[in-house]
């Protein structure tokens, strides 16, 4: 099946997501679709897939022209589409999930299960998505997840999958196993349209690559004859540094000390066993590992989110150990969390009322009987500025934010603050290649102004980037220490470290 945009405007208001776009889409073949954060990738898909009408131009498949009153004619049409965050029901089967709004059914009107896992199983295998139609969604990796997503599509009959922001959560494992897939889905006929920032990935697996800055395509090519400084400036509108500046490793005095550190998962078993190690002033400690081997329940008990089962935590010579997160920002320890939605913002409150989320109770916005607002906004909207935080306005609601744009506002209001030690989980996930480098270079100016950082990634190529020092974390426990500053360190033995090999 083959799919034309023809000069394609949508608008919000007096705000123009996407401004005469065209493009093609053709079986058998992976449209990447490169782009900022805001740049109007996912509003364009959105309209291909029938969440939003154009304002101007037409959908064209295979010469016709269509338009969609909803995503219901779309994947009716043969298009669906995998969204960033996935829509699925946490306690559900993977079977049920799949056939939630379209439940097949036998005799009597009786929900046929047996059919519904049988297809499961079917497409299952047919693509190499090894899903097992009775696991529940709550059990399972967010890779595994994802597949489910894909199949609820294909279970549809979808010859054009929209994979937006496909690899944002997954492990590089996960990614090598994903694109696989990709090309399995491909291999069959299927049309892809590949929705990513991610400059590596879009030229490994793109069969085409279009970029969007602005609304506008602003440049179209094959994989094989681009670079990645070519798509980054085409991307960003202006040529991007790739390396990481930073001053020579002067550490100081131990600002963060972990002595015995043992904490539970919420199912009860250990999560982070038994582990000692220290953080000094000007230095950037990486935590390397593959995800769920620990690092999110040592982030949060960090934090102080999480219960601490026994060992200590001492900040600055202090016990910390049951302070509380407040406690702990008033002391200079700043928290950027993995979850952005889920622990980092409100998605119905405000970009200003986010900004000010653990500061709002204390000068200068609040005497102890009422908020400065008019400071608030104003404040915030600096801020946003000076982050590149992209929204029509600071009065705002958070979640309407792109996924890009909502990291951004996390990171500016844990870093736009005077801190002493930063607490990083995943900071660049979901951001493009202007927008990382502009973090990296904001964790390590408070580097070198002396602040301890703890930085937590899935990207390993960042933890190499990033840090002083590097441990590994497999099934709770530091299995192995890299001093990058006294001798090169070779990826292949993180990664083997990360897999629970002795290197």
């Amino acid at each position: 099946m083959r799919v034309e945009l023809r000069n394609i405007t949508k608008r919000f208001g007096p705000v123009v997501a996407n401004k005469g776009v065209n493009l093609t889409i053709e079986p058998g073949q992976v449209l990447g679709l490169l782009g900022e954060n805001g740049a109007g990738k996912s509003t364009l898909m959105n309209v291909l897939c029938g969440l939003y009408s154009p304002n101007e131009g037409e959908i064209q498949i295979d010469g016709q022209s269509v338009r969609f009153a909803g995503p219901g004619e779309a994947i009716r049409a043969g298009i669906g589409m995998v969204h960033q965050h996935f829509m699925l029901v946490p306690v559900f089967t993977v079977a049920e999930n799949v056939i939630l709004g379209i439940e097949p059914v036998g005799r009597f009107d009786h929900l046929d299960l047996t059919t519904a896992r049988s297809e499961v199983s079917r497409l299952s295998a047919e693509y190499g998505l090894a899903v097992d139609p009775d696991a529940i969604i709550e059990t399972l990796p967010v890779g595994i997840q994802q597949r489910v997503e894909i199949i609820k599509v294909l279970f549809r009959e979808a010859d054009v999958l929209i994979l937006d922001e496909p690899t944002a959560v997954l492990t590089p494992q996960e990614v090598d196993e994903f694109f696989q897939i990709v090309r399995s889905l491909c291999e069959a006929g299927k049309a892809i349209v590949f929705i990513t920032h991610k400059l590596n990935e879009i030229l490994d697996i793109s069969d085409r690559i279009a970029v969007i800055r602005r609304g506008e395509i602003v440049g179209t090519g094959d994989p094989k004859k681009l670079a990645r400084p070519d798509l980054a400036e085409m991307m960003v509108g202006h040529p991007v540094d790739f390396d990481v500046a930073r001053a020579p490793f002067v550490p100081g005095d131990v600002i963060l000390g972990i002595q015995d550190l043992t904490v539970l998962r919420d199912d009860g078993a250990v999560a982070v066993d038994d582990i000692s190690f220290q953080v000094r002033s000007g230095e950037v400690v990486g935590i390397a590992g593959v995800q769920g081997n620990g690092q999110s329940a040592l982030i949060e008990a960090l934090a102080g989110l999480r219960r601490v089962v026994s060992g200590q935590v001492r900040f600055d010579g202090t016990d910390i150990t049951q302070a509380s997160p407040r406690e702990r920002h008033r002391l200079g320890i700043a928290h950027i969390p993995e979850d952005r939605q889920r622990a980092g913002l409100i998605g119905t409150f405000t970009v200003a009322e986010n900004m000010v989320l653990d500061s709002y109770y204390a000068p200068p916005y609040s005497a102890g009987t009422s908020i400065d607002w008019g400071r608030v906004h104003t404040d915030a909207a600096a801020v946003a500025e000076q982050y590149d935080v992209r929204t029509p306005s600071v009065h705002t609601s958070a979640a309407h934010l792109s996924g890009g744009n909502q990291q951004k506002l996390v990171v500016a209001r844990e870093l736009s603050r005077d801190t002493r030690f930063v607490i990083a989980g995943q900071p660049t996930r979901g951001l493009d290649v202007g927008s990382i480098a502009f973090i990296h270079e904001r964790l390590m100016a408070a580097r070198d102004e002396g602040d301890g950082l703890l930085i937590v990634s899935s990207e390993l190529d960042e933890i190499m980037a990033l840090s002083d020092r590097i441990l590994v974390m497999f099934k709770g426990r530091i299995v192995a220490e890299y001093a990058p500053h006294d001798a090169p360190v070779d990826k292949g033995d993180i990664g083997l470290a990360m897999a629970g090999a002795r290197v």
